[in-house]
């Protein structure tokens, strides 16, 4: 009997996961892709994402998801200036 009890726990926990993107790992380490773009690196849950090309964006909010995709080419390419970047 408990490890019936177990074994729903876990699948529920693993579901919860997935449905507020706790298991996603994004392309910048899950930092907020607009946040890079802008110069800043600001952790986020990746609850808010969107794929391009294969690859796993975070936002930390829908506002800074939507003015990404305006121009995402570009805006990943600063992103990586962002994330590359030495730490000070």
């Amino acid at each position: 009997m408990t490890k019936a009890y177990l074994v729903a726990a876990l699948a529920g926990a693993a579901l919860l996961a997935l449905n507020t993107g706790l298991l996603v790992a994004g392309e910048f380490g899950n930092y907020c892709a607009v946040g890079l773009v802008n110069g800043e690196k600001k952790i986020t849950d990746c609850s808010r994402s969107e794929k391009i090309d294969g690859k796993t964006y975070c936002f930390g909010n829908t506002a800074a998801k939507e003015a990404f995709l305006k121009d995402p080419a570009a805006n990943i390419a600063k992103a990586h200036e962002t994330f590359s970047a030495p730490k000070e």
